[in-house]
């Protein structure tokens, strides 16, 4: 299962970073593999660990603000592991096997 999500605390000002750094914290000291960039962190692992950090993530913000924003998006595939770069793999080889969308439709 990968778990994309985002949490922001609410009404603490015009930054959230110290926050947000508080939450991938969590995510960092789970052992989950994971993957922060500057809209999400993903995370990798069966339900209940991935629901688990996703909670101590949420809490982690929390302690900066009395409200908390949470978006998450979640691929469920029973079975499979280490999907966080085989996704991208797949999508690479992909583009690769196929070329440049200008190519394909000849205006290049």
């Amino acid at each position: 299962m990968l778990v994309a999500f985002s949490v922001a605390p609410s009404g603490v000002g015009d930054s959230v970073s110290e926050a947000v750094a508080d939450a991938v914290r969590v995510v960092r000291e789970s052992g989950l593999p994971h993957r922060t960039d500057s809209m999400f962190t993903t995370i990798e692992g069966d339900w209940d660990a991935c629901m688990d950090v996703v909670r101590r993530a949420v809490e982690a913000c929390q302690a900066h603000g009395d409200r908390v924003s949470l978006v998450l998006k979640a691929d469920v595939r029973a079975g499979r592991t280490g999907e966080m770069q085989a996704k991208l793999d797949r999508l690479e080889a992909a583009i690769e096997r196929h070329g440049p969308a200008a190519e394909r439709q000849g205006t290049v």
